[in-house]
C-alpha cells in the first residue's frame, strides 16, 4: 500500500470550467498535491499512456477524446492514496457514483468521466512516471 496516486482531470472537466472545483474537492479529502500540470496530449502521447488498452473496442476513441483538449496531471499524497481516491472520485458511471464523488458531481457520461484514478499502486508510479520526472515531485 502506498501513499501517492495519480490523477488527471480529464478533457471534458477542463472545457466545463471545472478544474479548480475538483482540486478543492481533492484537497479538502486530505490529499496533497506533491505534482501538478495543466499541459495537453498529443495522440501518441495518449495511444501511449493507454496502451495497455490498445485490443479493446473503446481505445482508438478513448485516445482521441483524451487528446482533445487539455488535462491536469498531478501526483497527490495520503494514507491509502489509491483507494482512497478511487473512493472519491466514484463509479466510472456517473449515474452510479455515490453523491457527493467528483464523477457524481461533474461526469456527463462513462466516457466523459471527469476524471481518471490509478487503480493500483504499481500503475499509479507507471502512470505518474509518464507525466513527471522525478525533480518534478515534491
Amino acid at each position: 500500500m502506498s501513499n501517492r496516486t495519480f490523477t488527471m482531470i480529464k478533457p471534458d472537466a477542463t472545457a466545463a470550467g471545472n478544474t479548480g472545483k475538483i482540486i478543492d474537492k481533492i484537497i479538502e479529502a486530505g490529499f496533497s498535491i506533491k505534482a501538478m500540470k495543466w499541459t495537453k496530449l498529443s495522440l501518441a502521447d495518449a495511444q501511449k499512456f493507454y496502451e495497455v488498452h490498445a485490443e479493446r473496442p473503446f481505445y482508438g476513441e478513448l485516445c482521441e477524446y483524451m487528446s482533445s483538449a487539455p488535462i491536469v496531471a498531478a501526483i497527490l499524497e495520503k494514507d491509502n492514496a489509491v483507494e482512497s481516491f478511487r473512493k472519491l472520485i466514484g463509479a466510472t458511471d456517473p449515474t452510479k457514483a455515490e453523491p457527493g464523488t467528483i464523477r457524481a458531481m461533474f461526469a456527463t457520461s462513462i466516457a466523459a468521466n471527469a476524471v481518471h484514478g490509478s487503480d493500483s499502486d504499481e500503475n499509479a508510479a507507471i502512470e505518474g512516471s509518464f507525466f513527471f520526472a522525478g525533480r518534478e515531485l515534491a
